[in-house]
């Protein structure tokens, strides 16, 4: 049966799902009016006004939380505008994405998170604005942290670039650490990574690329877990894609360490050998690695040494992707493809899946009405996922501006079929709404 999307502030009755959230599994309807679950039960009777969406077969979780989007405004929307980046968001799941602070202005300071707030407010899901350590992210002096923070931003980074400065990374540490904030780092040193565009190895020597050895992103682990230790501040490693860096992280972790990290999912379903076909759309920062590094982090996200899997979500236009490989921009496209590469990539239970994408990383995020449990008097940011839908993957079909999905043709299990993003169907039979 067909049915058409709710009408405003219609209550929304998801009919025979299976209910998901960290307390576990169990069969239910899920009631939803205005921007709250009110009621989590089987066979749910509701006033006739409501509209009723069959769901059977289909999963409701608490919607992912993206730790790694790029959405470019302001300044490059050629390229994505908050509008296109979290519509795809939504059509993948996301009731929230972190807005890296790579814009133009860069985000360090308060005025630029007001900008971008102002900007987000009818976007499709919840945009939480990363601020810069660094003032313009040059890594020479903080940016205006404090002044951000009391903004909502709970998360500092400079991504794209290392704070390569160790001294530098000691007072942003310990002035997090009372601010109450986390910094994620990009784990690169700088030194030695120097115009590497892609893995130190065989394939860069094949091709004749300059390389960018492993060791380069495992000095800036150790160096971030040390300073770590040595002020007590909550450090979140971005995308990983070593298996020293895994286990350097597995080792902090038994010692207790407040550390926390993230795979994005091209480390863990592409490899260098990819890059041997010198298109660009393989480009990314840090390099796709050997099999051997993206077999240990698959394990490490198996295991949860890894606590989340992010997009890294990078858009570029096509004539900036169509450069050679080594002048071509790092990134990809992810929001819409992140849950159906990882069901179908990951030997995990669905409830692990589930963790990495929703639960963990909104707790990472300090994002306190995204990753709770479907209960009555919860928020409403679900999405319905069908872990048995196949498709494949269409660039020129996502929402996003830019084209430069790695994916393309490529047959995926498990398919997004509503989001809903505080009460409200912006997803509906896996067409956005907005």
């Amino acid at each position: 049966m067909t049915v058409s999307p709710p009408a405003a502030n219609q209550p929304i009755l998801l009919r025979g799902a299976e209910v998901i959230d960290p307390s576990g599994a169990r069969a239910a309807d899920v009631l939803i009016e205005g921007n709250t679950i009110t009621a989590v039960d089987t066979a749910l009777d509701v006033r006739s006004d409501a509209l009723v969406i069959d769901v059977a077969g289909c999963i409701v979780s608490t919607g992912f939380v993206d730790l790694h989007t790029h959405l470019r405004e302001p300044g490059n929307e050629d390229a994505e505008t908050i509008a296109t980046g979290s519509r795809g968001a939504a059509l993948g799941g996301f009731t929230a994405v972190l807005a890296m602070p790579d814009t133009t202005p860069v985000v360090d300071t308060a005025s630029t998170v007001r900008e971008i707030l102002y900007l987000a407010r009818d976007a499709s899901c919840t945009v939480q604005p990363v601020g810069a350590i660094t003032h313009q992210r040059r890594g020479e002096r903080l940016a205006d942290m404090a002044g951000m923070a009391a903004l909502g931003v709970s998360v500092f980074t400079d991504n794209g670039r290392p704070v390569a400065s160790s001294a530098v990374m000691r007072r942003a540490m310990e002035y997090a650490r009372g601010l109450g904030v986390t910094l994620a780092q990009h784990c690169e040193d700088p030194a030695l990574a120097a115009n590497g565009v892609m893995h130190e190895g065989e394939w860069s020597s094949r091709l004749g690329l300059p390389g960018q050895p492993a060791v380069a992103e495992e000095l800036m682990v150790q160096r971030e877990l040390a300073l770590s230790k040595l002020t007590g501040a909550r450090i979140h490693l971005q995308h990983l894609s070593t298996a020293r860096s895994v286990e350097l992280v597995r080792e902090a972790k038994a010692a207790r360490l407040a550390v926390t990290a993230e795979a994005s999912t091209h480390h863990f379903t592409l490899t260098h050998d990819d890059c041997g076909s010198f298109d660009p759309v393989f480009r990314v920062s840090p390099p796709l690695r050997p099999a051997d590094d993206a077999a240990a982090i698959r394990v490490g996200l198996a295991d949860g040494t890894i606590d989340a899997i992010a997009t890294g979500h990078a858009p570029h236009t096509s004539e900036s992707k169509e450069l050679p490989f080594d002048q071509a921009p790092p990134g990809m496209l992810g929001l819409e493809t992140a849950f159906a590469l990882a069901l179908t990539e990951l030997d995990v239970p669905i409830e692990r899946l589930l963790d990495m994408l929703s639960w963990r990383p909104a707790k990472i995020a300090g994002l306190a009405r995204h990753g709770r449990a479907i209960a009555p008097g919860e928020p409403a940011n679900l999405c319905v996922i069908d872990p048995a839908a196949t498709w494949t993957v269409a660039g020129a079909a996502m929402a996003s501006l830019s084209r430069n999905t790695p994916y393309e043709g490529r047959s995926l299990s498990g398919r997004v079929r509503h989001t809903i993003h505080e009460g409200v169907l912006v997803v509906f039979e896996g067409q956005a709404q907005q």
